[in-house]
């Protein structure tokens, strides 16, 4: 089942009102479970393929927690809910994140290996 305002393949349907912030809103949700900004983390849709910053997703955030979903196919990436005790991440959405460490000069774009 799919919410009202998309169209059955999970793309917004024509006309309906952007309800979505860009991927910066999971800065402060991300910074309880990471040690490093998320934001600027390297996602691969497990749907299209897409690679973007995790920054540059459509993030909704009109539920009981945050759903990010990706630019290019509007797949779900990943959710975010908070609980008074706990978090709980789903990050089934996205194929792999890659994440540059702090003080070794970034990760190769080409993944593990490259």
């Amino acid at each position: 089942m799919t919410e009202s305002w998309l169209t059955q393949s999970g793309a917004p349907q024509s006309g309906a009102p952007p309800s979505w912030v860009d991927g910066n809103e999971l800065a402060g949700a991300l910074a309880e479970v990471f040690a490093v900004d998320v934001t600027t983390a390297q996602g691969v849709c497990a749907g299209c393929g897409r690679m973007a910053p995790v920054a540059e997703t459509r993030v909704f955030d009109r539920a009981p927690g945050l759903v990010a979903r990706c630019v290019g196919c509007s797949a779900v990436l990943l959710r975010v809910v908070r609980g008074p005790d706990r978090i709980w991440l789903d990050l089934r959405g996205m194929a792999c994140v890659q994440i540059a460490m702090p003080g070794t000069g970034g990760a190769s774009p080409d993944g593990p290996g490259a």
